[in-house]
């Protein structure tokens, strides 16, 4: 199965966190959604950590673009 974006997994993460405040979940239920939470959010941090990646590329090019003229 292929990562979610990012969006996908933030949204999913949120209604995670949903029904764990809501409570009433079992042991079992509650860590899997535990689980689930820490896989989304470490999916959440990869593609934020990409997209800081392309900016500082693209901020560096523009930066040197400008040094150029």
């Amino acid at each position: 199965m292929s990562e979610p974006g990012y969006e996908a997994a933030r949204d999913e993460l949120v209604e995670v966190v949903r029904k764990l405040e809501a409570g009433g979940l079992s042991l079992e239920d509650s860590l899997a959604l535990w689980e689930r939470g820490e896989v989304l959010a470490k999916t959440c941090e990869r593609h934020l950590a990409g997209a800081r990646e392309r900016i500082d590329q693209a901020l560096a090019v523009s930066e040197e673009d400008g040094r150029e003229g």
